[in-house]
Order: structure tokens, then sequence, then C-alpha cells
């Protein structure tokens, strides 16, 4: 429920945005992946975009979704996961997703399940306590996240039982290398319609690996590597994988920190000021 491919757009690393993707798998090889690692229905999210569905569509076990990145509106961002959808609904997303009542009518409207992704993460910039009353009023929260910290999805986890909220779990794979190690099972379904239908009924289980430091680092150096192919110039920047062991443990200790602040400033009741309008 959370994939990434070549078609997810550039990195946000400044100097590096202009030559290093986010993601270099290509989506034939991510749902192969899936499909070898037990998965029975696959779908990519990436990153405001749909372009992988080009090479995808032709299969039966495959249904459309994207990472939409939002802004609420307190000028929090934060990424949400839309899932089966199609090219009108694309198109929509990325037209109202800097106006959260608009995109959150267009939601209702259309019906669609979508979720909050890596909720306590630090990735997409600071929170505020406010933004956690938007939050609460989504149908779903990525409770199981391939590249987050175990602690991380714990938090995330137990808001989404306080809130009564549907769990969902993804590899949040940038490589092919960690494609399926997190997923989200619906016992019994035999269709994608079954398994859609379990997913906003809130029967979802997540299983597989929560992320690490060492998966972290791998996962870039396999970018790195994708991108000097790609790109044969940045060879010349190669002695900076040196230091990125060091860089990807700082990260993974400052996302750690991130989800118990926050996890604790709502346990002791700081998130409590607005209102819900997302429902």
């Amino acid at each position: 429920m959370h994939v990434h491919t070549r078609h997810s757009g550039m990195c946000n690393i400044p100097l590096l945005d202009r030559v290093c993707r986010e993601c270099y798998s290509d989506p034939r090889a991510v749902r192969e992946a899936a499909l070898a690692r037990g998965m029975h229905l696959v779908t990519v999210t990436d990153h405001d975009s749909i372009d992988a569905a080009e090479e995808l569509r032709r299969h039966p076990d495959f249904f459309l979704s994207e990472e939409v990145t939002c802004t609420l509106p307190t000028g929090t961002g934060f990424h949400m996961g839309v899932y089966d959808i199609h090219e009108r609904d694309h198109v929509e997303l990325q037209r109202r997703r800097d106006d959260f009542e608009s995109l959150a009518a267009y939601l209702r409207e259309r019906n669609l399940f979508y979720t909050v992704n890596h909720v306590f993460s630090s990735l997409t910039g600071p929170r505020r306590a406010d933004d956690f009353q938007l939050f609460r009023a989504f149908p779903g929260v990525e409770t199981r996240n391939g590249a987050m910290p175990w602690r991380t999805n714990r938090h995330a986890e137990e808001l989404a039982l306080r809130f009564r909220q549907a769990p969902v779990g993804g590899s949040d794979a940038h490589s092919i290398a960690y494609v399926a190690h997190a997923y989200t099972e619906i016992r019994g379904a035999r269709t994608k319609e079954e398994f859609l239908s379990g997913i906003k009924s809130g029967a979802g289980l997540v299983g597989g690996a929560s992320g690490s430091a060492w998966a972290l680092t791998r996962t870039v150096l396999d970018i790195v590597a994708a991108m000097m192919r790609e790109t044969p110039w940045t060879v010349a920047l190669s002695p900076l994988a040196l230091v990125l062991p060091a860089v990807m443990l700082g990260n993974y200790a400052r996302e750690r920190w991130f989800a118990w602040r926050w996890m604790r400033a709502l346990s002791a009741g700081e998130g409590a000021r607005l209102p819900v309008t997302a429902r």
C-alpha cells in the first residue's frame, strides 16, 4: 500500500534535486518483486504522479494509487495516501492539494479511501498540535511503514486505535530491495474489491518489518548508485557516500525523538483545539 518508482520525481535535497531522483525503481520490477515476495495485489504510490499506471494498468492484480503532498490549514505539509483512484481523480487531487477543505470535500464526494502516511515523521516538516485534530478525521492511518523506526510505527498504531481509524501497512520502498517488506493483509479476500472493502472497514492486518538505520542507508546507497549510472558525471560525488551511515543514523534517531515527543504531547492532551472538518 506504499511503494515508489522512478516516477516519484526528484529528491528534495538542495543541489542534488537537479540530478537525483527520489527513486529509480522500474514499475514492472516493483510489481514483479512484490508478487515474488508473496503479494497478491499490487499498487504504486508515487509522489504526486500516476505515470507508473501506463506500464501496469493491464495487469488484473494492479490498482492505481498515489501519495499526495498536501498542506493543512495550519501550513503543515504532510503525505496522504489515496487508493484505487482514476486519472480524473489524480487531476483533482493535484489541483486541490494545497486547499485542504476543497481536497477533503472531493475525497468525500468520490468516497475515496485515504490515509495520513508516516504521521509521526519529521520528513515533511514540523507538526503543530492542531494538525492532529485534522488527522483524527482521516479514515485511515499508516501504522506500519517499512522505512520508519519500530517505535514510530508503534506510536502511529496507538494513534489509530485511539481515533478508531483503519490501519494500513506498506514498505515505502524507494529501492527494489525493500519492496513488500511491510504490507497490508485482508484475510479471506479473494478479489481487489473485497480487499479494498476490508481495508475501509478497518479489517486490515499490517505485517512485515519496520525500518532501521541500516535499511535506510542501503536504500540511499542504492539510489546513489542508480544516480551515478544514469548521470555518470556524479561519480565525482562518490566520496560523500562515506558519511552516509552517520547521516542516516542521525536521521533515524531524529525520527524516533520526533515521534516520542508528539505522542507524549498528545497523551498529555495538547492536541484538542481545532474542530474536526475532514470527515
